[in-house]
């Protein structure tokens, strides 16, 4: 099995590409979908985009998952938690704006930087990707939404993936029985890796349901993420969707 192709896969399917370069493809190919923006999540084909379903309040979350995640490659999920880290080391307080590039998107970390998924296993000694992956599995659970329809509509995309029949097997096995919070909480071996946990975990929630507020910050509170270090990774999703 191959970790980072299965996280790509759910960030969609042209993940690891040139993150500015190919949001501006994306951005071109999509205009005239009537989609608005780059609301790619769905339309792009990540399982990102499939776990969150069609409900009009995951509008934005497909957009993010499309443009900002989905176009730049599984290493911007890093670059979101490390700037939003880093913000909070200095002190800065959280605001949403564009940096002065233009670009919403942040510089990938340096190749020596803790928040690449590749950089450390996670506390159960596998692949960090997987523990990203199953993160976005249990937030999209939070609200019960997915059930054996939507199930099974997962399963079909996953069979048209090209992934090989041990990650397959382990996406199934994850719908199947969905992690804990706790689950999850106890992937993260270092604080860096539960920043990554929690962004992850919010890119599949659109938290305008209690269950799901509920869920964000009992992970919060269970990975032992201080309020304002919260504050800069929301800060951060909420720049990438501007």
């Amino acid at each position: 099995m191959n970790p980072q192709s299965l996280l790509d896969q759910f960030l969609g399917p042209n993940a690891g590409a040139n993150a500015r370069g190919a949001l501006q493809n994306a951005q071109g190919k999509l205009a005239g979908s009537g989609l608005g923006g780059v609301a790619g999540g769905v339309a792009a084909g990540g399982l990102l985009g499939v776990l969150l379903g069609n409900k009009k309040a995951r509008k934005s979350v497909g957009k993010l998952a499309g443009g900002a995640v989905g176009y730049g490659g599984a290493a911007v999920l890093g670059a979101l938690a490390h700037r939003a880290y880093q913000n909070w080391q200095t002190g800065k307080q959280p605001q949403i704006a564009a940096p002065a590039n233009g670009s919403t998107l942040p510089p990938e970390p340096p190749a020596d930087s803790r928040f690449l998924p590749s950089a450390a296993p996670a506390r159960d000694g596998k692949p960090f990707e997987l523990a990203l992956v199953l993160a976005m599995i249990a937030a999209a659970n939070a609200d019960g939404h997915i059930g054996p329809d939507e199930q099974q509509a997962i399963f079909d995309r996953v069979g048209e993936l090209p992934l090989d029949a041990e990650a397959k097997a382990f996406v199934f096995d994850a719908l199947a029985n969905p992690p804990g919070l706790q689950d999850i909480a106890g992937l993260a071996e270092s604080q860096e890796q539960a920043a990554e946990l929690y962004l992850a975990s919010r890119l599949a929630i659109d938290p305008d349901h209690p269950l799901e507020q509920a869920y964000l910050e009992a992970l919060a509170s269970r990975l032992s993420l201080p309020g304002d270090l919260v504050a800069q990774l929301e800060s951060q999703v909420q720049t990438a969707l501007a």
